[in-house]
């Protein structure tokens, strides 16, 4: 069974930075997508950002401009680089694999921004 396996949340101050990863613990074939979701306190998941196989990116309005979704060079890893975070972006964040005949999720990597 494949698990994904997510690091890089935290605690960070307005402004700064964090890089959440996300790697399959085995191989996935047939890869269709791939995208980091977000659910914060009493509010329902929601896409953050997404990348397909062949390189289109999809980013949630309220991340545009501060968030970059992209993948190494194997396609194995997918990375969300945030920067400019804001208290709103306090979420869990969750790791999302959707092949061909299997959807992956993680289990979630907390992300808090507070001062």
């Amino acid at each position: 069974q494949v698990q994904l396996v997510e690091s890089g949340g935290g605690l960070v101050q307005p402004g700064g930075s964090l890089r959440l990863s996300c790697a399959p613990s085995g191989s996935i074939f047939s890869s269709l997508s791939m995208g980091w979701y977000r659910q914060a306190p009493g509010k329902e998941r929601a896409l953050v950002a997404s990348i397909t196989g062949a390189g289109t990116t999809q980013y949630a309005e309220s991340v545009k401009g501060r968030f970059t979704i992209s993948t190494n060079n194997a396609k194995n890893t997918i990375y969300l680089q945030m920067t400019n975070l804001k208290p709103g972006d306090t979420a869990v964040y969750y790791c999302r694999w959707l092949a061909f005949d299997a959807d992956y999720w993680g289990h979630g990597t907390q992300v808090n921004v507070s001062s």
